[in-house]
């Protein structure tokens, strides 16, 4: 079986990334890559190409240009070996709300040729906090619930590698924690999992690399850390202020755009 021998050391490699809407150049030359097991934000404003770069990493899009490798498998020429070993949770949960949370469990692990798909569903429901909620139709549930359910049902299987695109967009506070428990049990687990936010909090709380994606083109990758040494030092007064992942975000795209 032939595989991209560059990318079998890495969850995601992508090189050269360009895609096009019309006239309209969405990804102009995107290039990085994500360790296996790792949690990789990916930052940027509305309009940024976030979703784009995940439709297309998930073989939902083809690019115009250059290559992208799950686990050593390329999107374009491989795409069934690719949806094999990953799953994707979108911005809204794709849940379906006429039947029970134990009965969407059974359906997906039936569609996966799980044995003992009832089984699978009991452990998911424990392992995601929903057995009280078990048996009520899903329309009953809370925002914070179905995408508790929503990220369950994605990792029926144990995908390799997930991707959640703005998994906690229009959830409260405590909704949000939870989501970010999920997927920091989930790294802890050996998934590696790609995350696109527009809550710069969230990418602080659980990205091991974090890039910015601005006008077409990854602008800034690194940890937290290093992103931080591209802001100005700190002015000493009483305390030495550390800059927020918000105010590295503003900086760094403010240069590019004083270009």
């Amino acid at each position: 079986m032939q595989t991209v021998q560059t990318a079998q050391a890495k969850s995601i490699l992508v090189k050269g990334l360009q895609k096009s809407y019309k006239q309209l150049q969405v990804l102009k030359d995107v290039n990085f890559e994500v360790e296996k097991g790792s949690i990789f934000a990916l930052l940027g404003s509305n309009g940024a190409g976030k979703t784009t770069v995940v439709k297309i990493l998930t073989t939902l899009l083809k690019p115009d240009g250059g290559t992208a490798a799950i686990n050593g498998f390329d999107v374009s020429s491989q795409p069934d070996h690719v949806r094999q070993r990953i799953s994707l949770t979108g911005q809204f949960a794709a849940v379906d709300e006429v039947l029970t949370g134990r009965e969407n469990l059974i359906m997906i692990a039936k569609l996966r040729y799980l044995q003992n798909p009832r089984q699978v569903a009991d452990n998911m429901l424990t392992r995601f906090g929903l057995t009280d909620a078990a048996d009520r139709r899903v329309s009953t549930y809370s925002g914070g619930m179905r995408r508790r359910l929503d990220i369950a049902l994605s990792i029926i299987g144990n995908p390799q590698i997930i991707f959640l695109d703005e998994p906690t967009t229009g959830l409260d506070p405590e909704a949000r924690i939870e989501v970010w428990k999920i997927v920091k049990e989930l790294a802890n687990g050996g998934t590696t999992v790609f995350l696109t936010t527009q809550y710069l909090e969230e990418a602080e709380q659980l990205a091991d690399r974090i890039a910015i994606l601005h006008e077409g083109r990854i602008i800034a990758n690194g940890t937290l850390q290093e992103l931080k040494l591209r802001f100005p030092a700190a002015k000493v007064e009483y305390v030495e202020k550390q800059p927020t992942l918000e105010e590295i975000f503003l900086a760094i795209i403010g240069k590019q755009e004083g270009k």
